[in-house]
């Protein structure tokens, strides 16, 4: 179980240092880099605090603190990823949008270009 828990906390700050270096040089936005610090903070709690594992087995009805702890991971990665989905989708519909604002503007000026000829 040490083995373990040793490898998420380095895991954990592996990925803290992973994001604010990359919100320092604004390869990710802020708003974005939260999510995943939130993430890595917690699991890093989780990996150095035996008792608030053993807490959240206990309150899962897990007999293995291990296992919670994968289970945690999981699903705190899972609520990001979908974030992250609803974020793209939007901005995809966004572009859609905006490409057919486009197009009707270079329609509209082509057609004042004839009509001016």
């Amino acid at each position: 179980m040490d083995r373990l828990l040793d490898y998420t906390a380095a895991l954990s700050l592996l990925l803290i240092l992973l994001v604010l270096a990359s919100v320092r040089r604004a390869h990710i936005r802020v708003e974005y880099s939260v999510s995943w610090l939130a993430g890595a903070v917690a699991l890093l709690a989780l990996s150095r605090a035996p008792r608030l594992l053993e807490a959240a087995a206990r309150a899962l009805n897990i007999t293995y603190p291990p296992l919670a702890l994968v289970l945690v991971t999981g699903c705190v990665f899972l609520l990001i990823f979908y974030r992250f989905s609803v974020i793209i989708s939007r901005l995809k519909d966004d572009n859609v949008a905006l490409a057919q604002r486009l197009a009707i503007l270079e329609y509209r000026l082509e057609s004042r270009d004839h009509h001016s000829e």
